[in-house]
């Protein structure tokens, strides 16, 4: 696909979200770009958060795609974000405006970090409003790809309120997104990692190069294509854990439902989820580079293999010395071994890759991938009803 000139692609319907997998490499370093033009603008509102409260609660929020950036962050923020400040946590807005009493504590200091797309989620909007409303001390930062979108608007202006706006062209015109979770993912451990400015930008040079890798081996992604499925199961932990949630949403968005799909941890796929293996499911466990970690999604990857019942399993990571799966593997070569996180954007790089092969494969149409229309980019059909 990535060969491919624009009118082979166009006639496939698949040259929107073809391009902007592509491209993901070269936002990253775009995003890193923005974060150091803004990084003082970033310091200076999160300082002035920290001379009022000892403590805040961070809530990142969003939906679909946006809510599994939280996801994928979260965990490793958990342990290498400033917690003598923040308490990190990650919850769907899809839930806070279900439910808003069991998710927004109203006496505590907290910033909201909202991920979106293009801003105008219902969901998203009305958790800003519920919020609003709630939460006597709250402090808003929006990581969004839009600039004309709601979330960004109604910020112009507040001083409780951040916008953090993304690379133009992660404002992904695809159904799926792409660029626009690996992008606000970046920029979210950006702002929160507490890891020296040049370790980050040696390590974003970095997954920039494995990011490439992924589109020059497409090949080998084709040939894991070209096995007999219609399942895939995708398992992580940690971090990676959250990451395979959206790496299950790519393949049913863009096979609208053809290939079932399934997500768990390493650990809880023994859980009643394996049952969902057969002869006709594929296996991906995104490896941790954590040692302790590691041996748990080594252990589930060397169970399935010995069960013989599914055609492929596969472990997606970087190699480390001594601990590796001894079956198939789709590996980067890049022996320093990044953070969880932040190997997370090449991996999901690697799923939405697999994604994009699939849907060619059941004969469906990448860039619109829905044919019924009954799942839209921006969704439809939200009644938010009045609290």
């Amino acid at each position: 696909m990535f060969t491919k000139i624009d009118a082979e692609l166009e006639q496939m319907n698949a040259k929107i979200t073809t391009r902007e997998i592509e491209q993901q490499p070269k936002l990253w370093l775009e995003t890193w770009e923005i974060y150091q033009e803004k990084k003082d603008e970033i310091s200076a509102f999160l300082a002035k958060i920290s001379q009022q409260w000892s403590k805040v609660r961070v809530i990142f929020t969003g939906a679909g795609t946006s809510a599994y950036v939280g996801n994928t962050v979260m965990p490793y923020l958990q342990k290498h974000g400033d917690r003598n400040k923040y308490n990190f946590e990650a919850i769907d807005t899809t839930k806070i405006v279900s439910t808003p009493e069991d998710y927004l504590e109203p006496e505590t200091p907290t910033i909201l970090v909202s991920f979106a797309r293009s801003g105008n989620s219902p969901e998203s909007v009305a958790t800003v409003e519920l919020a609003k409303k709630m939460v006597k001390h709250l402090y808003q930062i929006a990581i969004t790809c839009a600039p004309a979108g709601q979330l960004a608007q109604d910020l112009i202006g507040d001083p409780c309120g951040l916008v953090l706006l993304m690379p133009e062209k992660s404002l992904d015109q695809g159904f799926a997104m792409t660029g626009s979770f690996s992008c606000m993912s970046l920029a979210a451990l950006l702002v929160f990692d507490q890891m020296a400015d040049e370790q980050k930008g040696k390590i974003i040079e970095q997954i920039a190069q494995m990011g490439e890798s992924v589109i020059e081996r497409e090949s080998e992604i084709q040939t894991i294509v070209d096995t007999d499925f219609n399942r895939i199961t995708y398992i992580g932990s940690g971090s990676l854990g959250g990451l395979a949630e959206e790496a299950r949403l790519k393949i049913l968005e863009l096979t609208a439902g053809k290939v079932a799909a399934l997500f768990d941890t390493s650990m809880g796929l023994r859980h009643g989820p394996k049952s969902f293996l057969d002869k006709k499911t594929i296996v991906f466990d995104f490896v941790s580079n954590n040692f302790y970690t590691r041996q748990y999604d080594l252990d589930i990857l060397n169970e399935i293999k010995d069960d013989q019942i599914v055609p492929l399993v596969m472990a997606v990571g970087q190699e480390k010395e001594g601990q590796n799966f001894d079956g198939k593997s789709f590996t980067f070569a890049e022996k320093n071994l990044l953070p969880n996180a932040y190997l997370a954007l090449p991996d999901i790089m690697f799923g939405q890759t697999l994604a994009l092969l699939t849907s060619i494969k059941v004969g469906n149409k990448p860039d619109t991938p829905s044919p019924t229309g009954t799942v839209n980019r921006v969704v439809k059909g939200v009644t938010i009803h009045k609290f």
